[in-house]
């Protein structure tokens, strides 16, 4: 049973299928005979046939693990930037009070506690009426910090193509919204938070100050600004503490405690709250839009997988050279559903006589010497899989790597699988070390081999 921890959600299997497709556009098609079948076993539409076809290949090259470690580096992105908006807002709080020693001038403790807020957020809106993907700064740090945390050859495309995917519906403004809007509704309450702590431990005085203005436009401002902060309750100066403010320091508590409440009611109206509505506004339209996600089937990366994967026609494949280094094969056993016996040989010549004497209950699959045989029995294999399958090789040819990943994809098709390395014919000696070559490359497929036929095995299950 898959850990619903690390389970792949359909947002994470419509990513892998866009990285799937980005990385055959930039390198050509991959070795997807295999994914092709298993794609047509599972059935369905077009769309998810082309999601399962993606996410074997994903499992099989390992972008699957490189996405999960995208996204550990994601989350340990994020958390670097949470802390640094709990760090930021209690430093802006502690800034704009100071330690008590000196009076604090209450509009340059706004603007330091909402100036560079209320900027950001006005660029946010600018930037989002004039082009909907516009990415803000934070967003676009987050991806990027998530990149290079990744640390992962393998996630290169996974970046570009959750962009891809996020603009086709224009989510990405959603996401990169809800992204900032959260870390600067975090700043904000950290500095509410911080200011509170304060302003409960330590006595402040509060003044305003000018040399070119009057005292009716500080009192005009103080009280609009004011206004809706009260409806919530907090205290707004009357004109008379205002005034006695512009004057001198005050040392009357009531008027402290006035300017405080207003101080907290401000931040809490125009910091906390206008953040916490835009993020819930993101969230929505994210999940909204994430509901709408699909495919984009015009893409020529997917119109031309439809041949291979709907029944009415298949691909033959194509041929790749071979690569600088020999791929990692997985040969598993996962028929639980599996009956029968099977012996199959591969490549054998014809001086061997075939099929030897088999038991009732055992049946020959003949000798696979071709592409059109390989394909044959692995579509049959994968609607009939066999409880038991045995292999015969000539251990005197070498385990090149397409025979391997034909055993590999073999064992995968059957309930339990048995490699028989034929002995050398008469007056003939098997190569040491090639045969060594086979041992080693069987058991890093994890395959049992045996240098005698199975019979047992293959009648009862047991020797």
């Amino acid at each position: 049973m898959e850990d619903p921890v690390t389970a792949l959600t359909a947002l994470d299997k419509r990513w892998l299928t866009e990285a799937i497709r980005l990385r055959e556009e930039h390198a050509g098609l991959l070795d997807d005979q295999e994914a092709n079948r298993h794609a047509r076993q599972h059935g369905g539409d077009l769309a998810a046939r082309i999601q399962t076809r993606a996410l074997f290949l994903a499992e099989r090259d390992g972008t699957t693990g490189a996405l999960r470690h995208w996204q550990q580096g994601a989350r340990l992105a994020l958390l670097v930037l949470l802390l640094l908006a709990l760090g930021s807002g209690a430093g802006l709080a502690f800034a704009a009070l100071g330690d008590g020693l000196r009076p604090v001038n209450v509009f340059w403790a706004l603007g330091s506690l909402l100036g560079l807020n209320l900027l950001m957020l006005l660029g946010w809106a600018v930037g989002f009426a004039l082009s909907g993907e516009h990415g803000a700064i934070l967003g676009r740090l987050w991806l990027w910090l998530s990149e290079r945390l990744a640390r992962d050859a393998k996630a290169a495309h996974l970046a570009p193509a959750l962009l891809v995917l996020l603009q086709r519906e224009r989510l990405s403004r959603w996401l990169l919204g809800l992204l900032v809007h959260s870390l600067w509704l975090l700043a904000m309450a950290a500095a509410l938070a911080m200011l509170v702590a304060l302003l409960a431990t330590r006595r402040y005085g509060f003044v305003w100050e000018t040399t070119l203005l009057a005292a009716e436009p500080f009192i005009t401002l103080t009280q609009g600004l004011g206004a809706l902060p009260a409806l919530l309750g907090f205290a707004v100066p009357d004109e008379a503490m205002i005034r006695a403010s512009g004057d001198t320091l005050t040392a009357v508590d009531s008027a402290r405690q006035a300017w405080a409440s207003w101080l907290l009611g401000i931040v809490l109206v125009y910091g906390v709250l206008p953040r916490l509505l835009l993020a819930a506004l993101c969230l929505w339209r994210w999940r909204q839009g994430r509901a709408r996600l699909s495919l984009d089937l015009s893409l020529p990366g997917y119109a031309q997988l439809r041949d291979a994967l709907m029944p009415r026609s298949e691909r033959i494949g194509v041929h790749d050279a071979a690569p600088d280094a020999l791929p990692h094969f997985c040969a598993d056993q996962h028929a639980p559903s599996s009956s029968g016996a099977l012996l199959v040989g591969l490549e054998l010549d014809d001086q061997r006589p075939w099929p030897p004497a088999l038991p009732a209950g055992v049946a020959d699959a003949g000798i696979l010497d071709s592409r059109e045989s390989r394909n044959k029995l692995l579509e049959q294999l994968s609607r009939f899989a066999p409880a038991r399958l045995a292999i015969a090789c000539d251990p005197q040819r070498s385990p090149d790597r397409g025979s391997l990943a034909l055993l590999a994809e073999l064992s995968r098709n059957a309930g339990a699988t048995r490699i028989w390395l034929l002995q050398a014919d008469t007056g003939q000696t098997l190569d040491a070390e090639r045969l060594g070559d086979w041992h080693a490359a069987l058991d890093r497929l994890g395959l049992v081999h045996v240098d005698t036929l199975p019979l047992n095995w293959l009648e009862h299950g047991h020797d």
